[in-house]
């Protein structure tokens, strides 16, 4: 079990894998912030909730799915102190937290297996920030 706090989000299109999320991760909180159910909805609603939740200290990490990661990234990126990336391999979780300090891992569920999720998601909540010139980097990104 990880020492972990985590929001978890997604619109329609993340649905599935949100459920399934829902019942194998092993963290010491668990919110999920919607939606419930393959009803058509709008992105933003799910993700900014979780963004907020992240960016107030009260989550440790987030992950938010949609079908191509992309709309559930961009809205959370809009707030100031997340950076969410689109992961769909295990490298890129690696990198996005080691090198970018990533907070929300983005899933693209139309086009990754949930075995690959849950390999992402692993590797992106057991690989540290690696800080030094990273830290310089990421300090930057804010405007």
């Amino acid at each position: 079990m990880h020492n972990l706090k985590i929001a978890i989000g997604g619109d329609h299109a993340g649905f599935s894998y949100k459920q399934q999320f829902l019942q194998k991760l092993k963290v010491t909180e668990l919110k999920d912030f919607g939606t419930h159910s393959t009803d058509s909805v709008d992105y933003p609603d799910f993700a900014h909730p979780v963004a907020s939740a992240v960016e107030s200290g009260g989550f440790d990490l987030g992950i938010l799915i949609c079908g191509s990661a992309n709309g559930v990234a961009i809205t959370a990126n809009k707030h100031q102190n997340i950076r969410a990336a689109i992961c769909w391999n295990e490298e890129l979780a690696a990198l996005a937290r080691k090198h970018n300090n990533a907070n929300i891992v983005c899933i693209p569920e139309r086009f990754i297996s949930f075995e690959l999720a849950e390999k992402i998601v692993e590797t992106f909540f057991t690989t540290e920030f690696e800080g030094g010139r990273h830290a310089n980097r990421v300090n930057k990104i804010s405007c």
